[in-house]
């Protein structure tokens, strides 16, 4: 054969282009990571294994993820990146390969009350368009069906300019038809504030009337601006006030007052304490505070708009005899079924793309929700899967998408399901990096990344990279727990009675009637939106406080701190802490805190000094003045068993824990908060690392046994296991063991074979979810579950355990 032709039949030349197949990163040093250096296959499914806290989000997120977002920004102009948030270079060598990165993570959606599933996913968009268009009577615009537009009414004259001496005066009018219904201002809820609940009217100002937590008699920004504002009688009882006297003292509009020469601003009792508590998502604010709004505040559907946050005549208006507000409304596998009856071809591209959405909803497993499900209400699961509605029907490709742990929240049957979108990304070319301890998930993928071996400054190394089958061989703690399998329990406890709930109809629940058994592990099972949330956080303690229990309830709520915030601030460790350092040296508890009197006043007790660049990345340096100690030099002369304050703030609990058992250093309140957080496994957590460092599984670990404190006869804990390896998970049902045997009944909400699998006693609810769900579908034992095979938990059970 001529040379020609044997040059014809070899295959082509690689492109140069064709090379950048590989994400590589090198010297990657974020938290805790060590020096990591990787490289990552593109258009591949990877997973990131490893125990919590050991350096997965470090690499993905803080890493990968925030220096393809920071280069993306860098592409805009300095007029826009002004306006976007400024992003430090992530500490890492060499970072070679990035594209665009789509992050869908797990942070709750905002808890605004006027968030919606709908307004949060454009859904509620599209559909006030449609109501707009096809909506009889005509009332508007798409405005005209917003619950969050009021509608305004403008007039009056306007100059308009025409040269020297040219100006005219132009009368204009403007309205705008908003949504919004008047009495709520499109929340649904009215708020109805008890007076008593605000201070004793026996008493005068100077007196201490107010008993407002916080509201100290010499608070200068609140008690004393009333008190010495000269518009009322501070020595005079609040029950004689005069009618104006108690006007100004309720309602008053904001005013400026002068207190001991400073200028500030005097408003209304109501008015002040709906802007500083009512505003604010209510689980977000401390315990004692949220305490105090519940028993404040009582809040009720608005009678004018019936709870769908819209104005009348936004009501009114229907397509066919559904009203915008009753589609809202409707479980969003009847909303998808009814947008695919209306057949009007002006409106057909809007009808597809509102579908499309629809079905989005239902393929991801969310069919079950309404587009006026308040988005702060759902667990971070859900969360999760709503973001990823807009990316399912994307054209993107070449893409890199990162997910943490995206089947948080999922029944055993809905995982496979998950897989299966996770797998087509990938197929249609997109690079797609997850964060993710469960063992269906990490099986299907093209490449896995373990980090540890441990957690914290015990983690932070890359010890396998491969394939799965070179994980399970690798003899790394992940690969040993793979494929853990628990054992059910050949003698479960016995009960020692009973929490009898008796017409249960909370959201979907379909007026059941269940007896929680006391003494024991039970726990809750169904698929997603089936009824569990529903059960244990409406009917159970409603049914609790009736029989006289106590219930210590571990929800799935965020855990919000700032840079401030810390494991001992948190945890309620820092008060016995600050009275022990303040005993032993004769001083007040105040200067031992980094917030307060013993501050470094350059650095204001934070350790750094940021200094802002504008549209440039700011910067941060260690404070020169306390060396980054946080405290003012002469606190950290003050000593408590030959350590101070900084030094005790940077040991980790386990030390601590020693630290405050015995010798000149002993505290007993300060080592039993010690015992509870190594009790959850959290032994390796420094006390004054900021909270915003830590990992979604400490986090979770955290507040549960900062709840633990408190003394229930019932524990009902909302999926512990989200976030946890499967070596902490056998660590966790240790916890709940010794837990049932002290005495404490426990209620546990999960999905986790291996906590099925751990129970004395197993309410599954189903048999589907929303509408199809709500019932209970089996009571038992596990190993009763298992036999019957009769639910479609009983059947991944069952595969689980091998039976």
């Amino acid at each position: 054969m001529s040379r020609a032709g044997e040059a014809d039949r070899q295959p082509p030349a690689r492109h140069v282009a064709d090379s950048h197949d590989l994400i590589r990163v090198h010297g990657a040093r974020e938290n805790n990571l060590q020096d990591v250096s990787i490289e990552l296959p593109k258009r591949r499914l990877t997973v990131f294994t490893g125990v919590s806290g050991s350096g997965k989000s470090s690499l993905v997120f803080h890493t990968l993820a925030a220096e393809s977002q920071r280069l993306i920004n860098e592409t805009y102009s300095a007029f826009v990146q002004g306006f976007m948030p400024n992003q430090a270079r992530p500490e890492v060598d060499v970072l070679d390969g990035l594209t665009t990165a789509i992050i869908v993570d797990q942070q709750r959606m905002g808890a605004d009350p006027r968030s919606t599933v709908g307004t949060a996913t454009d859904a509620n968009a599209m559909l006030r368009i449609l109501f707009s268009r096809l909506g009889q009577p005509h009332i508007g615009s798409p405005n005209a069906f917003a619950f969050n537009v009021p509608s305004v009414q403008a007039s009056g004259a306007l100059t308009v300019e025409r040269g020297p001496g040219r100006n005219r005066t132009v009368k204009q009018t403007f309205s705008r038809t908003g949504g919004m219904c008047t009495r709520c201002e499109g929340r649904g809820a009215v708020s109805d504030i008890d007076l008593t609940q605000l201070y004793d009217d026996s008493k005068s100002l100077a007196e201490g009337a107010f008993t407002i937590p916080g509201w100290k008699p010499d608070s200068f920004w609140t008690v004393r601006v009333y008190a010495e504002s000269g518009l009322l009688d501070p020595d005079k009882p609040i029950r004689d006030y005069t009618a104006q006297e108690m006007r100004d003292f309720l309602h008053r509009e904001p005013t400026k007052v002068k207190v001991e020469g400073v200028n500030l601003t005097y408003e209304g009792l109501l008015p002040k304490i709906r802007k500083s508590f009512l505003a604010k998502d209510k689980e977000a604010l401390q315990p004692h505070i949220r305490e105090f709004v519940d028993r404040a505040v009582a809040f009720t559907t608005c009678p004018e708009c019936d709870g769908t946050r819209l104005s009348e005549a936004a009501r009114s208006s229907r397509i066919g005899g559904i009203s915008i507000a009753d589609a809202c409304a409707m479980q969003i596998t009847d909303l998808a079924a009814w947008v695919g009856g209306v057949t009007e071809p002006s409106v057909a591209p809007l009808l597809v793309t509102l579908g499309r959405t629809l079905d989005s909803f239902v393929e991801i497993g969310l069919g079950y929700l309404s587009l006026d499900r308040p988005s702060g209400t759902l667990s971070g699961g859900e969360a999760q899967r709503v973001k990823m509605v807009r990316q399912l029907s994307s054209s993107l490709t070449d893409a890199t998408y990162i997910f943490d742990e995206p089947t948080a929240g999922l029944h055993p049957h809905d995982i496979g399901r998950m897989n299966g979108l996770l797998l087509r990304l990938r197929d249609k070319g997109n690079t797609v990096l997850v964060v993710e301890h469960e063992p269906q998930t990490i099986a299907v993928a093209d490449h896995v990344v373990d980090l540890g071996p441990g957690a914290g400054t015990a983690g932070g190394t890359v010890c396998f990279e491969g394939t799965v089958e070179g994980l399970r061989a690798a003899g790394t703690l992940t690969g040993r727990h793979l494929d853990d399998r628990a054992r059910l329990k050949e003698t479960p406890r016995s009960p020692s009675g009973a929490l009898e709930i008796r017409g249960a109809d909370t959201h979907n629940l379909r007026d059941i009637d269940v007896d929680i058994p006391l003494g024991v592990l039970t726990v809750i099972t169904g698929v997603a939106g089936s009824g569990k949330s529903s059960l244990v956080h409406g009917a159970l303690p409603r049914q609790a406080a009736a029989a006289g229990t106590d219930v210590v309830a571990v929800d799935q709520g965020a855990v919000r701190g700032s840079r401030r915030s810390n494991p001992a601030t948190f945890s309620g460790l820092l008060d016995p802490v600050r009275k022990a350092f303040a005993k032993a040296n004769g001083v007040k508890p105040a200067l031992f805190s980094a917030n307060s009197a013993g501050a470094c006043p350059d650095c204001k007790g934070i350790g750094v000094v940021y200094t802002d660049l504008a549209m440039m990345a700011g910067t941060a340096t260690t404070c020169e003045e306390c060396d980054g100690k946080r405290f003012q030099p002469e606190v950290l002369e003050h000593r408590l068993g030959g350590r101070d304050i900084s030094e005790v703030l940077a040991m980790p609990v386990a030390e601590a824990a020693e630290f405050f058992a015995a010798g000149e250093a002993r505290t007993p309140a300060a080592h039993r908060v010690l015992e509870r957080l190594a009790d959850v496994g959290l032994g390796y957590l420094r006390l004054g690392q900021p909270l915003t460092t830590l990992s979604g599984g400490e986090l979770q670990r955290l507040k549960l046994a900062t709840r633990m404190a408190g003394k229930g006869g019932v524990y009902v804990l909302d999926e512990p296991t989200a976030g946890l390896h499967p070596a902490d998970v056998e660590q966790l049902l240790g916890l709940l063991d010794r837990l049932v045997d002290s005495g404490t009944s426990v209620v546990v909400v999960e999905h986790h074979q291996a906590v099925m699998a751990h129970a004395d006693w197993i309410v599954d609810l189903g048999p589907g979810a929303g509408h199809d769900g709500g019932r209970i579908v089996f009571e038992g034992t596990p190993a009763d579950l298992v036999a019957g095979r009769s639910t479609l938990t009983g059947e991944h059970l069952a595969d689980y355990v091998g039976a």
